[in-house]
């Protein structure tokens, strides 16, 4: 069993070497917090699996370390920036508080932003906002990669193009973050790396046989959209339209022909308050809430859960008694922490509760 570390420990380890590889303190907290948000939330593959990457791309110059995003358009709800590689996370969740600042005005926010850096996990911008009655979404495409073929073809096109959503109620908020592909390519190459099956029939070989063995994505295989080989028209037009919302939008993509890892992002804020009023909000999704969870399910099933349920279930557990992290990560940040002459953080005993940290 994997050991359990402090959430705090962790997040200043992750801020400080990334600080040591160049960012400035502010960006460096930030991405810090987007990574640790995704492993308390569950997401692993896009949390400190990263952190070792982005210092890397630190290192080799493909991803900026000084300055801030680059204003191309600002006109009254909406604006796009150039986010001129600086790092995705931290460019992203400046992008959700200024679409919610304008959304508290106009009732509606929206910011495109173009060559980004990678931006993890989308889950982790959506918490915040919702519980101050914001409703927020974020949409990314990587216009250098191709993992995804159009549905009824061979070729990969498009990336897995993530939709994330997080929507008040009047408790926890709801937090959907979904790929428009069965699968993401982090999940085929960790399970590759492993030797391991995908849990399905998830990707789909170049001849255009569906299958699980996730190292068909070498050899010129492809990620199935949402819907597999039967209904997978219907996750390619949600790729569709989440390319023309980012990379479209944005005026950048791959009609440019990036090459370097990145994203094109756009954030959408709605403010209820301004439409019919939040408590009419809140009284509509609160209701639905419970109509989902009260449907009848198979005997002998559990209830039915809403989006993100079990992520802030999992989140409440990891502040309280320790974030265990995925096998393979403890190693990364151990290689990170000695190269920067850092202290790795030390373990939870297994025996000993974890003291849930002010945050």
């Amino acid at each position: 069993m994997e050991p359990r570390y402090r959430y705090e420990d962790l997040k200043q380890l992750a801020a400080t070497a990334l600080e040591a590889a160049g960012l400035g303190e502010k960006p460096a907290e930030a991405v810090a917090q987007g990574l640790i948000e995704a492993d308390l939330l569950g997401h692993t593959t896009h949390g400190l699996a990263l952190l070792a990457d982005y210092v890397e791309e630190l290192d080799n110059g493909t991803m900026e370390k000084k300055g801030l995003p680059a204003i191309v358009v600002d006109h009254a709800a909406i604006a796009t920036w150039d986010a001129r590689r600086l790092p995705g996370v931290w460019t992203t969740m400046l992008a959700v508080e200024e679409a919610a600042r304008r959304a508290e005005r106009f009732g509606i926010g929206a910011v495109a932003v173009r060559r980004s850096h990678h931006i993890a996990c989308l889950a982790a911008f959506l918490e915040e906002p919702a519980r101050k009655g914001q409703m927020v979404l974020v949409l990314s495409s990587d216009p250098s990669d191709s993992h995804v073929a159009p549905f009824g073809g061979l070729t990969p096109v498009m990336t897995p193009n993530p939709i994330a959503a997080g929507i008040p109620t009047d408790g926890d908020p709801i937090l959907i973050d979904v790929s428009t592909s069965i699968t993401t390519a982090a999940l085929c190459g960790r399970t590759r790396a492993a030797g391991g099956r995908l849990p399905g029939a998830w990707v789909m070989d170049e001849h255009g046989i569906a299958t699980d063995d996730p190292t068909v994505m070498k050899q010129g295989g492809s990620i199935l959209p949402v819907g597999g080989l039967d209904h997978g028209h219907k996750g390619y037009g949600l790729s569709l339209m989440v390319e023309a919302l980012t990379q479209g939008l944005g005026a950048y993509g791959r009609a440019d022909k990036p090459t370097e890892w990145g994203a094109s992002v756009l954030v959408l804020a709605f403010a209820p308050d301004l439409f019919g009023g939040l408590d009419g909000f809140t009284r509509q999704t609160g209701w639905l809430a419970d109509a989902c969870r009260a449907a009848r399910v198979p005997a002998g099933k559990p209830r039915v859960r809403l989006p993100g349920e079990a992520a802030l279930g999992r989140k409440r557990e990891a502040l309280a008694k320790g974030v265990r992290l995925h096998p393979g990560i403890a190693g990364d940040l151990e290689r990170l922490a000695t190269r920067f002459g850092l202290a790795m953080p030390t373990a939870i005993p297994e025996s000993e509760p974890a003291p849930e940290p002010a945050r």
